[in-house]
């Protein structure tokens, strides 16, 4: 197994995952009773951003310095996939997070996700496009209004639910093409 800088970050943007869902999900716990509500969300915030941070260096160091490794082309994604995952789920616990924007932002990941492995077993690759790299983008945005609360979140998600729908629509059609 080859544990290089990029797949550190991403085992620990993996482990990151939980614990956001536990920030914002868990607030019943024992350990976490008598920390105020506020607190709570600057916390998972907190965690979010450093997990985003994370994707981002990843990626980064492993094209910059050719780290990348078939281990890292595993985790990264589900890294991802986990961390997007936690927090939505803890918003929709919180009642911040329309269920059915969620449901739909997962169901897209999930298709999209079977998608790339077809291709994969077919020898082909489905390079992320622009509108995935914006629909990550927009995604966290609404993620970062949702767990702090901030007005404004709830149209960020659905414009988010738009840019995740449509760019799950090009990975359908530059698979489509390929066939």
């Amino acid at each position: 197994m080859n544990m290089n800088l990029p797949n550190v970050l991403a085992f620990t943007r993996l482990l990151m995952a939980p614990l956001m869902l536990w920030l914002l999900a868990g607030r019943d716990s024992h350990i976490l009773q008598g920390i105020h509500p506020s607190w709570l969300d600057y916390f998972a915030a907190l965690v979010f951003v450093l997990a985003s941070v994370t994707d981002f260096f990843d990626g980064y160091i492993a094209r910059m310095f050719d780290q990348i490794t078939t281990l890292g082309k595993i985790i990264d994604p589900l890294a991802d996939k986990m961390l997007m995952l936690a927090a939505f789920l803890g918003l929709v616990v919180l009642q911040r997070a329309d269920v059915w924007a969620v449901f739909l932002i997962l169901s897209r990941e999930f298709f999209i996700t079977g998608l790339r492995v077809m291709a994969v077993g077919e020898g082909r690759d489905i390079a992320s496009s622009m509108a995935g790299k914006v629909k990550t983008v927009a995604q966290m945005i609404a993620i970062g209004f949702l767990t702090m609360n901030w007005p404004g979140g709830a149209i960020l998600l659905w414009i988010a639910v738009a840019i995740t729908l449509y760019s799950g629509y090009e990975y359908i059609r530059d698979y489509a093409k390929g066939s």
